[in-house]
């Protein structure tokens, strides 16, 4: 159950992320709103509950963990099926373990914001119907302010859920749980031959797609940990992530990874790796190692296609040609050499004119070594001639999928210390904005600004 928070206080709700469950967020202010959504007043038909999960933590097994701050309220129906409602940061459950259960002002609003962020951007996520806040104090580094996020997800059963029940030895426990997800998400895969093979090849498919989409938009998670991956393919977990600015494939947005495990560049591979540990578990399923191999076999193509679907796009080009990854190799090299910044660089590449290279100010600007960008942009223009490409009508797909707006760490900072002092007004400014994040939305160009100087001294870490 629950543990109240003395004197709960409506900070912000998601009025999209609402009208998913028929609810209206105008009307999550209300008392009795905040009261079931902190945890004080547990609705009559509702049955709380706390999952235990399993799972390797920085490539090391962790043993048993869970829902050390989660708890289940129940689910309410949606266009897609019923949706989880879950209190993250509601109090102990029985797998707290050494914390408090509780979560922080910081963090939340950090999970509240880039949650809707990600589904504007089209990214597969679990949702964030709103937060609440209390004076309560809460300890990490510092003493901080408690809050709680309702978060939302068809499901928020994990790679680590099946880890649990293999590393436990109790196979029938991993079975009901295999079927349960079948039956639930994937019911077109229980006339297989296979089921549980299929399984494995939907969900190692799934998460390829959804890293080839981090990927694309510069999207760091930080703490890939098996208990933090979905068997539905969602961003699951958001605690130190961050979006890639000055460009360098190798970043870490988490400062307490000290090894890099989890830095941009390594993201691919370890999503792989996860997969592996998943596949590990369903084997006493699935039955042999080859079929299980076979499984997770599909997920280099998956990643392949989807980032090469995506970076073409991303370059306003329609055809594909046998030697475009030359042409993206020596961009990603040019963008490492000059520290580019990420999103401003795919978003005024937009505006470079085939026939104009005069013109090509805003995109050059950003590059230190000016004679290199100008040798890679003939080659971009020559290959852009070579499918007759029209440059009003390649700016408009591009700015579709290259987006003005992304939640820098700044922004989400600035917000944060206004919330801080009880004015949330910047919270619902900032997610109005990233609900936008490819229109140009005149009057907020100040979002899309590259980071201030002292933003470089911003650090996020897991103590959330």
């Amino acid at each position: 159950m629950p543990t109240p928070l003395p004197a709960p206080y409506f900070v912000a709700a998601s009025a999209k992320a609402a009208a998913l469950v028929g609810l209206d967020a105008n009307a999550l202010a209300l008392d009795d709103f905040v009261a079931v959504f902190t945890g004080n007043k547990v609705p009559a038909r509702a049955k709380p509950l706390a999952a235990v999960y399993s799972g390797h933590q920085f490539g090391v097994w962790a043993g048993q963990l869970g829902d050390g701050r989660a708890i289940l309220l129940g689910e309410l129906a949606s266009a897609d099926g019923p949706m989880e409602l879950q209190l993250k940061g509601a109090g102990l459950t029985p797998y707290s373990r050494m914390g408090d259960g509780r979560a922080v002002l910081r963090s939340t609003i950090r999970e509240y914001l880039c949650s809707e962020a990600m589904a504007a951007l089209g990214i597969p996520t679990t949702r964030a119907l709103m937060v609440t806040g209390s004076d309560q104090g809460v300890m990490r580094e510092t003493l901080e302010s408690a809050a709680v996020l309702t978060r939302m997800a068809r499901s928020f059963v994990r790679f680590g859920s099946f880890e649990h029940w293999f590393y436990s030895n109790k196979p029938e426990q991993l079975r009901i749980l295999a079927d349960y997800v079948i039956d639930a998400f994937y019911p077109e895969l229980r006339s297989e031959a296979n089921p549980y093979k299929a399984l494995l090849a939907e969900v190692t498919r799934r998460t390829a797609h959804m890293i080839a989409q981090w990927q694309a938009v510069g999207f760091m998670h930080g703490v890939m940990n098996t208990d933090n991956m979905s068997v539905l393919g969602l961003t699951l977990d958001y605690g130190p992530f961050g979006f890639m600015e000055a460009f360098d494939s190798g970043h870490i947005c988490n400062h307490t990874d000290q090894q890099g495990r989890y830095s941009y560049a390594s993201q691919p591979q370890i999503g792989h790796w996860n997969c592996y540990a998943l596949g590990q578990a369903l084997l006493p399923l699935i039955g042999t190692v080859e079929d299980a191999q076979e499984a997770l076999g599909v997920y280099q193509d998956a990643f392949g296609a989807s980032m090469d679907a995506l970076l073409h796009a991303k370059l306003g080009l329609r055809i594909v040609e046998e030697d475009d990854r030359i042409l993206f190799d020596g961009m990603f090299t040019l963008m490492q050499d000059n520290h580019v910044d990420f999103t401003r660089f795919f978003r005024t590449l937009g505006q470079l004119q085939l026939a104009a290279p005069e013109r090509d100010v805003p995109v050059r600007d950003l590059f230190i070594d000016r004679a290199a960008f100008d040798a890679w942009a003939g080659s971009y223009r020559a290959r852009l001639r070579r499918e007759q490409s029209c440059d009003s009508v390649r700016k408009l797909a591009m700015d579709a999928v290259n987006p003005k707006y992304v939640l820098r760490n700044y922004l989400a900072q600035l917000a944060i210390e206004k919330a801080q002092n009880k004015d949330f007004s910047e919270v619902a400014k900032l997610l109005a904005v990233l609900e936008h994040p490819f229109d140009e939305q005149p009057g907020n160009e100040a979002y899309a600004a590259l980071p201030p100087d002292w933003a470089s001294a911003l650090e996020v870490s897991c103590s959330s």
